[in-house]
């Protein structure tokens, strides 16, 4: 089942709220897709969803690592395929998507033959306001839509 809700961020502190709300509903296993313009933040709404998570380190992009861990409550697995191009190598990721963490995929669709059925994606655009961002995040999987509909009740950034 597919299901989406699109949010205004009109802030950080609104980003870092919502990824805390989404951060409340997720456990390991839960696989979270990042799309979105160049710079609209997906990288800052990891940092606030390791955060949310109780990751300490500093989180940064694994642009050139692919996929960087951080310990929290649960592991955080936070990959950026980017530098993969249209590749469909199989790097082990499904030890990732389906381990004992929970994974952030940036620029998932170009591994699209690699991720699982059931996912979280999260898209991220400019709206041309500064600091503002419009959030549409898109479920898969009957798990997901029930996490949907939590987070669909963070009023304060809802449209």
């Amino acid at each position: 089942m597919t299901s989406s809700y699109t949010w205004t961020l009109n802030n950080l502190e609104e980003m870092s709220a919502f990824a805390s709300a989404l951060a409340d509903t997720l456990r390991p296993g839960d696989v979270l897709l990042l799309e979105g313009d160049l710079g609209a933040g997906k990288t800052t709404f990891t940092q606030h969803l390791a955060k949310a998570l109780g990751v300490t380190k500093n989180v940064n992009s694994p642009t050139f690592t692919i996929i960087k861990e951080y310990e929290g409550t649960y592991p955080l697995y936070h990959m950026d395929v980017y530098r993969l191009g249209e590749e469909s190598e199989d790097l082990g990721f499904d030890e990732y998507f389906y381990g004992n963490g929970i994974t952030v995929v940036e620029w998932a669709h170009l591994i699209a033959d690699q991720l699982p059925e059931e996912y979280i994606q999260i898209n991220l655009f400019h709206t041309g306001v500064e600091g503002q961002r419009k959030v549409q995040l898109t479920v898969n999987g009957d798990r997901y839509v029930r996490i949907l509909e939590k987070v669909n009740t963070f009023e304060n950034i809802s449209d």
